[in-house]
């Protein structure tokens, strides 16, 4: 081999050692979180299935009352914050917690991909999911007779807070509990909060006592805020906005202190 010809292969195949630029190695462990919340069939029962039976299922039967109006016009946005919550905090808590005790979380933590980038990913990967609902529950309650009302700006600051707030929940769930606790506390969150949080039964259903606390919860908050842009046409639901802020700023703030990668 002439010398020239040494120069080009040496050039061409020569290792350049080292960590991928932070931005592909965010992108290449968003798509694989992605794949993982889409393939898991227990995440695809609560983000996909069971929003969906109930949007179906109440709009088409007249099992509670919703007020005036159709009831699709009551439950869509009520569906859409259930939504939110299996996939931000129901969801995500249960995989990050078993990934914590099979030791995955202890094995990244070591790679060159930073924590803070792959809880990032994360979020990436769980804003990808929503938008997938979002579409899905927006087409089928569309068929069924929804009329949305209202700005989409609203809408999404309530989306991205409440996804915000019931992220940093769940990772806190996930950081601090064993997987087993977690499985268990998360789906029974997941479920009293669809019974008491807006969703299904109008909050005014309930006594006055009990108003008084379920308003302040970040289901009820994301779904009463939901209902007032896209049911009643008003402007920016400042009060709703706030309490999410509130929660996203304790559930993130919590977790970034006593998560535990081990």
């Amino acid at each position: 081999m002439t010398a020239t010809g040494a120069g080009v292969a040496s050039g061409t195949f020569t290792p350049r050692p080292g960590a991928a630029p932070l931005s592909r190695m965010i992108r290449a462990q968003a798509a694989l979180e992605t794949r993982m919340l889409l393939r898991n069939g227990e995440q695809l029962l609560l983000t996909v299935v069971i929003p969906t039976l109930l949007l179906v299922l109440f709009s088409a039967v007249d099992i509670v009352d919703t007020g005036s109006g159709k009831p699709v016009d009551f439950l869509a946005p009520g569906v859409l914050a259930l939504a939110v919550m299996s996939t931000a905090f129901t969801g995500q808590a249960i995989a990050t917690g078993f990934e914590r005790r099979y030791g995955v979380l202890k094995r990244l933590a070591v790679s060159p991909l930073p924590r803070w980038a792959l809880m990032t990913a994360k979020t990436c990967a769980v804003l990808v999911t929503e938008v997938l609902q979002t579409v899905l529950l927006t087409v089928i309650a569309l068929a069924l007779g929804w009329s949305p009302q209202g700005s989409p700006v609203p809408v999404l600051l309530l989306l991205v807070l409440g996804t915000a707030a019931f992220s940093g929940l769940g990772l806190l769930m996930a950081g601090t509990l064993k997987a087993e606790a977690t499985l268990a506390a998360a789906n029974l969150v997941f479920l009293l909060l669809l019974v008491g949080g807006g969703v299904i039964v109008p909050l005014d259903r309930f006594p006055a006592a009990a108003q008084s606390v379920l308003q302040f919860l970040p289901v009820s908050a994301l779904s009463d805020g939901l209902r007032d842009v896209l049911q009643h046409g008003t402007g920016m639901p400042w009060t709703d906005l706030g309490i999410l802020a509130v929660w996203a700023v304790l559930g993130l703030g919590a977790a970034a202190k006593f998560f535990r990668w081990e």
